[in-house]
């Protein structure tokens, strides 16, 4: 696989390249945003990636553009720019031949609609991840590549618009609607299946002869994530004289690590991570704050000085996701403190890695409590991320890491999202158990 920077355009617009060896098609990934720093928008080109595509991450801003509030919802602006892309594209000896299609979230999404409805653009596929497509006005109705539209089921006033407005007039067009998933798509389980939709549509459309990846025959090994969870708790049964505490990372950890707890006749807990939003961009992450015994803050140092984030947003942003964790654990615990980890085996546990982003922050923020050793167990991952972790942790225990990866929810035939019932009853039943 190749991949390198790259300059388009009179404008000199920023992107990154990346090309697998044989690339069954190319994606142009886009956001309204910078394209280095919507790591969400570039976990889906990564996906692509591992799915057989080339991906021309874009960023729609240029860096001198990127504190004008304004711009951001330009649509007509970043579809020229989105147009310019595709141009250059066809003019690239090694990717003229290759199909092209569109990925827009947000902003980008009416951007990747805008230009696949210009004459002569030549788009073989369009996946539009929100965004407010509705804005895109009479122009969706000159669409003529597929098109697939991504819609959180919790997206509050978008959802009933964007509805109305694709009304797509040819065939095949597609709608999906996540259920329980907001906009920015932020839920647990949400984005991979953002990138499973969206990776299935251009294998559909963009792979020669329309076939499928070799990885979409690949044995699924897990029925559920209870099933998941007695998997991992036989390869964890050395623990079970180390005093071990299991952390779930809620939602989709829960009904995994329950079972570990119980095999183990260890307590189980919540390790709570809010992601801290940018300024004006909520999506784009600068860091994360962690509940535990003493507050961890784990801050990108780099982002923060590369936007100027001023330390009273910082102080403030964190006051509110420490405040939204604090009602989370009322919700789930009913405002029990955080089991103690000073001295004792803590073992982290979720439902599967894809980026590994908060999970990152939350060992960090874990590493603070001082807890003896620190495990992480988890059904399935990504390989290149899983081996990423190996410097962080003092053991890991993975039973699934696939050669070709694009979500967790791959590795489940039942990948329903957990639902905050369900996790309730879940520790409530482990508490109950810890007190008999």
């Amino acid at each position: 696989m190749q991949q390198g920077d790259v300059r388009i355009g009179a404008e000199g617009l920023c992107g990154i390249l990346t090309v697998p060896d044989r690339a069954a098609g190319l994606v142009i990934v886009a956001h309204g945003s910078d394209g280095r720093l919507a790591p969400r928008t570039a976990e889906v080109a990564r996906t692509l990636n591992d799915r057989g595509f080339a991906t021309l991450l874009l960023d729609l801003r240029r860096p001198e553009e990127e504190a004008d509030r304004v711009i951001v919802f330009d649509i007509a602006l970043f579809a020229s720019r989105l147009a310019s892309a595709v141009w250059w594209v066809r003019g690239e000896e090694a990717l003229r031949d290759l199909r092209i299609g569109l990925f827009g979230a947000s902003t980008g999404a009416c951007a990747a609609l805008l230009t696949a409805a210009q004459p002569n653009m030549e788009i073989d596929a369009v996946v539009a991840r929100g965004g407010r497509p509705d804005l895109a006005g009479a122009a969706l109705e000159k669409v003529e590549a597929p098109t697939l539209l991504i819609l959180g089921g919790d997206d509050g006033p978008a959802v009933a618009p964007s509805r109305d407005a694709f009304r797509h007039p040819r065939e095949p067009s597609e709608l999906v609607v996540v259920p329980g998933a907001t906009h920015l798509f932020e839920e647990p389980g949400a984005l991979e299946t953002v990138s499973k939709h969206a990776g299935d549509w251009f294998c559909r459309y963009l792979s020669p002869g329309g076939e499928a990846d070799p990885g979409q025959d690949e044995p699924v090994p897990f029925r559920d994530r209870r099933d998941a969870g007695r998997l991992m708790a036989a390869a964890l049964m050395h623990l079970v004289e180390d005093d071990p505490v299991v952390l779930a990372l809620p939602r989709g950890g829960v009904p995994v690590a329950f079972e570990i707890a119980t095999a183990l006749r260890a307590p189980l807990d919540l390790i709570l991570v809010r992601k801290l939003g940018a300024p004006h961009e909520p999506e784009l992450g600068i860091g994360a704050i962690v509940e535990g015994d003493c507050l961890g803050r784990v801050l990108n140092e780099e982002i923060v000085r590369e936007l100027r984030v001023p330390d009273a947003y910082i102080e403030a942003e964190t006051r509110r996701q420490l405040e939204t964790i604090e009602a989370r654990r009322r919700v789930y615990l009913g405002g029990r403190p955080p089991v103690p980890v000073e001295g004792r085996t803590a073992i982290v546990v979720d439902d599967g890695i894809a980026t590994g982003g908060t999970l990152r922050a939350a060992l960090e923020g874990l590493a603070r409590r001082r807890p003896a050793r620190i495990v992480l167990a988890v059904p399935v991952a990504a390989a290149r991320v899983l081996e990423s972790f190996r410097g962080e942790v003092d053991e890991i225990v993975c039973l699934s890491a696939p050669g070709r990866f694009y979500s967790v929810g791959q590795s489940y035939r039942d990948f329903t999202q957990t639902r905050d019932e369900e996790v309730i009853d879940l520790l409530a039943r482990a508490r109950a158990r810890d007190a008999g």
